[in-house]
């Protein structure tokens, strides 16, 4: 039997990763395309169909060897029929038909999910979760998103709005305004926006000396980078920012972890970058408010797709959908 392809696409709100990926989880060609939000995102889709038939016809392979598209979607998404309810970055109207109008667009079977879905079910397939059929995954960018799978299969909730990690208070009193209308949302801290904003508080306090301040004086701001390289380096500034992320970080992973006695928890995202400078910080903190025999059955890693994670969990729905 000649080997079938996967296509695994990743919609972002400026670009769209697109790969062909074999049964086993394995990209075999990648690349990506600007995401085209104008005329209310109607070119989204024509775009990856069109992306789709022009490296078939590059690399000189027949159509038929696509079994069907597994897409990674922001936004909260009625599973039944693949309509994206909402979502105001890429132009689209309410209740656009994203899965409809792919599939019309390809005639392949399309199935849609939600973009950190997807991220961890690319982690639990081929990535630091392999082997595990119950594992969380935290993605630490701009915001902090999150994805739980129970039994080999993502958990939803009634709504659609499970695994929304970034908004479990870590602070329930006091705590910094968050982009969702509450106050001390672990995303107002643990994400690269909640450190860089961590990081301005410290730094305005007067004699604030070290890396981070020169660094601060030299270019006019910090990155949440620049206060991980700092505390790796020694400053007794950014470790305490680095301490305090780790804190809430640990906190909140513990109680997700006492819940769900999860085999994995993956940390990913740009944040995650930081290795093992916060990874360590943070299964200090695990540790010390997990329950005895959660937090020695559950492990602490850094994810390890990057950002192919996203196409390669994409390209599992379709795997699962066939059950191939």
């Amino acid at each position: 039997m000649t080997e079938k392809w996967i296509v695994g696409v990743d919609l972002g709100g400026t670009t769209t990763k697109i790969a062909f990926i074999n049964l086993n989880g394995e990209i075999l060609h990648k690349w990506e395309i600007p995401t085209d939000n104008s005329n209310e995102g109607q070119n989204i889709t024509s775009n990856i169909a069109n992306a789709i038939n022009q490296k078939l016809a590059d690399i000189n392979v027949q159509k038929s060897k696509l079994i069907g598209i597994g897409m990674g979607a922001p936004g909260p998404i009625d599973y039944e029929t693949g309509v994206v309810l909402n979502v105001v970055n890429l132009g689209w109207k309410d209740n656009f038909p994203l899965q409809e109008s792919l599939h019309s667009l390809t005639a392949l079977p399309v199935v849609i999910e939600n973009d950190a879905n997807c991220a961890a079910l690319g982690e639990m397939w081929n990535g630091a979760g392999k082997g595990a059929s119950d594992l969380v995954c935290v993605t630490l960018g701009t915001g902090v998103g999150g994805g739980v799978i129970a039994n080999g299969d993502i958990v939803r909730g009634i709504n659609g709005a499970a695994g929304e990690i970034g908004h479990i208070t870590s602070i329930p009193f006091g705590g910094a305004p968050c982009n969702c209308g509450k106050t001390g949302c672990l995303e107002t801290i643990a994400s690269a926006t909640g450190i860089v904003r961590l990081a301005e508080i410290e730094l305005s306090k007067a004699k604030a000396k070290g890396q981070l301040a020169i660094l601060l004086s030299e270019n006019g701001k910090v990155t949440a980078k620049d206060v991980f390289d700092s505390a790796r380096n020694g400053d007794e500034l950014a470790k305490n920012i680095v301490d305090e992320v780790a804190f809430h970080l640990g906190f909140v992973l513990a109680n997700i972890a006492n819940t769900l006695n999860p085999e994995t928890i993956v940390l990913g995202g740009g944040v995650s970058r930081a290795g093992d400078v916060l990874l360590d910080a943070v299964k200090v903190n695990f540790s010390m408010f997990a329950f005895s025999s959660v937090r020695d059955s559950t492990t602490l890693s850094l994810a390890t797709l990057g950002n192919d994670a996203g196409a390669i969990g994409a390209a599992w729905l379709i795997k699962n959908k066939l059950e191939l």
